[in-house]
């Protein structure tokens, strides 16, 4: 990384890095003598403080995926010490998890227009001031972690994974969306998508405790309705049909298991605890813990888990598939 000089990021760092952070003194030397502005843009545009006091105040013992979350960081920029510049700015710099997460989406998002100081500034005002909001962007992050092997560690969430970007700034943009702001709630519908390549309407309704998996080619429509503990993988579309304006697209029941590829159409029903086959195609309504698969999908079976969102078992509708190449070569196409 290329430095300026002049020393002009020292003091303003030295201010926002926590006394208590315990981290090498020469890696923090060796950033101090680095510009913020060279790390992260919002560190060159000035400090977001709160206009007022956020409604939870969360420290030490009393957070612990935050807690986590820290302890991961120090241990991560000891490793490694190209990214303790990278670590610092995003995680041991802040006093909570809402304010690095608001952190973390602003240098995500920003760009010419929408600056991420302004952003930052947004994010933070609305996840502080709203408690439904600091739930579930614990619970979603607790999600990754036990339902993606590919997830390592909490602050690999919070930091590079796009489904947990693309779903927080979600949240933001459906707060932003009730509170009437919609014009501002729509460009960051569009900054999203630009970005992760995840396209939800702001004014959908999605619990929490919710796992996008990868999220690449991920649309949820205006209507659309999601509850609690729902996995998603990547490329699933629940989609409208028409042009009606009312309500036209799927309603998820909690627990449900969603693959990969797959495409909802309509104001459809999907049961709580369903599971749906990568690939498929679901027109009518599911039953709870009903198992489809195919295009148009069927259902081929039950499910036995409660959540099968859980589980993340994607090999349940195998029999099914071996059953159809058995009766394709046989000489019918014809689903039972």
């Amino acid at each position: 990384m290329t430095c300026l000089r002049d020393g002009s990021g020292a003091s303003l760092l030295s201010e926002m890095i926590p006394r208590r952070v315990s981290i090498k003194e020469e890696s923090l030397e060796g950033y101090l003598r680095c510009p913020p502005e060279k790390v992260f843009p919002v560190y060159a545009m000035g400090v977001w403080r709160p206009e007022s006091e956020s409604v939870v105040s969360v420290s030490g013992s009393g957070d612990p995926i935050w807690d986590a979350v820290r302890e991961e960081a120090k241990l991560e920029a000891e490793r490694e010490p190209i990214l303790s510049s990278f670590l610092y700015a995003s995680i041991l710099s802040h006093e909570n998890l809402e304010q690095a997460l608001g952190f973390v989406l602003a240098n995500r998002l920003h760009n010419a227009t929408l600056l991420a100081t302004q952003l930052v500034n947004t994010f933070n005002d609305v996840i502080t001031n709203d408690k439904a909001i600091q739930r579930a962007i614990r619970l979603d992050v607790q999600a990754f972690k036990d339902r993606d092997p590919a997830c390592i560690s909490y602050s690999s969430a919070l930091l590079y994974l796009k489904g947990y970007h693309s779903l927080q700034s979600y949240r933001v943009a459906h707060a932003l969306w009730k509170k009437g702001r919609k014009v501002l709630a729509l460009a960051l519908q569009s900054r999203i998508s630009e970005v992760f390549g995840v396209d939800i309407h702001p004014a959908a309704r999605i619990g929490e405790g919710i796992l996008l998996d990868h999220g690449t080619g991920l649309v949820i429509g205006e209507t659309a309705v999601i509850g609690d503990r729902v996995s998603l993988m990547q490329g699933v579309t629940l989609g409208g049909t028409g042009k009606d304006t009312s309500d036209r697209h799927p309603k998820v029941g909690e627990g449900a298991l969603i693959g990969a590829s797959v495409t909802v159409l309509g104001n459809i029903k999907i049961g709580e605890g369903a599971m749906i086959a990568a690939g498929s195609l679901i027109l009518n309504d599911i039953p709870p813990h009903g198992m489809v698969a195919g295009i148009p999908a069927k259902v081929i079976g039950y499910v036995i888990e409660k959540d099968p969102s859980l589980t993340m078992k994607h090999d349940a509708s195998r029999d099914f598939f071996e059953h159809v190449a058995v009766k394709f070569k046989g000489g019918s196409s014809t689903v039972v």
